[in-house]
């Protein structure tokens, strides 16, 4: 008898043998099941695809997918589907690493766990014969996830390398600080537009692609793929390089508005371009073809299918996805909902007392804290600003550490970040490390001695001290697992940086006299 003839009919026969139809049945309620459960993640993930055009091309994602499936289907009837009940403790960390995303509320974590939950139903369902043939299309899925934007401040830097020292080359004079600098004819600066991260995903999706099409050597789709990776960031600094030298050349009337994405699309399109013109010169033929008998042959040593084993693990991996949701309602259960107040002090230990606003009204651009004060004190020549944002019941909306929670945004009207690194300081009797950075008021070209100031930012988590914002989610995921709630709170002190004695040696004292009377006002509100 013909086994590989039993399971699968000719192509001529529309029917599905009867193991492809009880697995294909059994895929797709698992897979509504998984949408369903995890429906707040992919709305958050289509909600991003449409509000941002950095991942406007992660719509296209989904039906790429089902194309490059459906385009292997001759060769997946070559094999019967055999679930593998392995995948189950795969699903198993999976589940588990959603919860604790969700704990923290990081949206990358979630999503890439929602798709490899998708992606891990089929080798659960089809078995790994059947993945292995369309391995490529369920990881090209993962482009679904809108990651990426973490390499922007990076990117951002690199870029306003090149660009001033492109411009120096060229005879410009240019004088710099931090992401802005300033050249005869006006001020530029480098902001997230400019980082070039757009470009950079949009050509690895597509490079991606497009070496799985046109290349079946492994050497050459790798090679293909960090030339996608390298070429748009190249042609970024070469973009910004000449949109500044031709706004420069055209006292300001090319280049600038508007024309600055435009001229950068144009340029990024023509790049992109050349770059698959090249590349499709060394396309290789399709040889799929020819291993199609060679896997159906191999099937003819498969084990018989199971309907019982296939929906005994299709059971068993929807009862895990659904366990993350029962823990995670059973923690915020617990957690309560009580309002959160917080009053800054009038006076502080060290003779510190409350005086006005320094800074010219410099604040935080922490979003949505449950509670915050902004507040100065002196202390004889020593003047510090002071600003706590307290955050409970963190989800989406608000959450402590988040990539919108900085010192100042790019766009700031009146401050700008000009320097960056980290201290060492003790406080309440130990030593830890505090972000430092360096702000300036005004714009770089209207005025010769702009205000600065000087910023030290630590986050507090129950009571924990760190600086790392991968840290401090930790910690806070580890805390609400454990029923210690999720109230944390950024300390950011601040201070003129030309004031006697120096800035960071007002910071220092002010954070070793009053760190203890800080702690324990937070420790008093954590208890609300």
């Amino acid at each position: 008898m013909n086994l590989t003839a039993s399971l699968h009919p000719p192509k001529d026969n529309a029917r599905l043998a009867p193991p492809w139809r009880h697995a294909l049945s059994a895929l797709l309620l698992l897979l509504a099941w998984v949408l369903f459960l995890y429906r707040d993640t992919g709305i958050a993930m289509v909600t991003i695809w449409a509000r941002s055009e950095t991942f406007t091309h992660a719509f296209l994602v989904p039906p790429i997918t089902l194309w490059l499936i459906w385009r292997q289907r001759q060769r997946m009837a070559g094999q019967a589907p055999q679930p593998a009940p392995g995948v189950v403790l795969l699903a198993a960390c999976v589940v588990f690493g959603w919860l604790l995303g969700d704990l923290v509320a990081v949206n990358a974590v979630t999503q890439l766990a929602l798709v490899s939950l998708l992606v891990l139903a089929v080798p659960a369902v089809l078995g790994w014969p059947v993945t292995r043939l369309i391995l490529f299309p369920l990881g090209f899925l993962f482009f679904a996830v809108p990651i990426g934007e973490f390499v922007m401040p990076q990117l951002m830097v690199w870029t306003a390398d090149f660009t001033v020292s492109a411009l120096r080359l060229s005879g410009v004079p240019v004088y710099r600080e931090g992401l802005q600098f300033v050249i005869p004819s006006g001020s530029w600066s480098v902001i997230e537009a400019c980082s070039g991260v757009r470009y950079l995903i949009a050509s690895l999706t597509v490079g991606t692609l497009f070496a799985y099409l046109n290349y079946y050597s492994t050497k050459r789709r790798v090679l293909f793929v960090m030339v996608s990776i390298l070429v748009p960031v190249i042609a970024n600094w070469i973009r910004a390089y000449m949109i500044v030298m031709l706004a420069n050349l055209s006292g300001n009337k090319l280049a600038v508005g508007v024309d600055h994405l435009i001229y950068g699309w144009l340029f990024f399109g023509f790049v992109i371009m050349t770059m698959f013109t090249i590349g499709i010169r060394w396309a290789e033929p399709d040889k799929s073809d020819k291993t199609i008998e060679a896997e159906k042959a191999r099937q003819s040593t498969a084990p018989p299918f199971s309907p019982a084993k296939l929906w005994t693990i299709t059971a068993c991996f929807a009862l895990l996805a659904a366990l993350p949701h029962i823990a995670l309602w059973s923690i915020d259960r617990a957690e309560g909902n009580a309002q959160v107040s917080l009053t800054a002090p009038r006076a502080l230990a060290g003779d510190w007392h409350e005086v006005p606003q320094v800074g010219a009204g410099f604040k935080p651009a922490f979003h949505n804290p449950s509670a915050e004060i902004n507040s100065s004190y002196a202390s004889q020549d020593h003047t510090v600003g002071l600003y706590v944002g307290y955050y409970r019941h963190q989800d989406y909306d608000r959450k402590l550490v988040s990539s919108s929670n900085v010192l100042v945004v790019s766009k700031d009207p009146q401050w700008a970040q000009v320097a960056s690194g980290s201290r060492s300081i003790t406080v309440g009797g130990q030593t830890v490390d505090v972000r430092a950075a360096e702000l300036r008021g005004t714009d770089l070209y209207s005025q010769v001695n702009p205000p600065r100031l000087v910023a030290w930012q630590i986050y507090w988590v129950n009571g924990t001290l760190t600086a790392s914002d991968y840290l401090a989610k930790a910690y806070s995921a580890f805390y609400r697992l454990t029923g210690r709630g999720d109230d944390s709170a950024v300390i950011i002190v601040y201070s003129p940086k030309n004031q006697a004695g120096g800035a960071e040696a007002a910071l220092a004292s002010f954070l070793a006299t009053n760190y203890t009377v800080i702690n324990e006002l937070l420790l008093k509100t954590r208890q609300q």
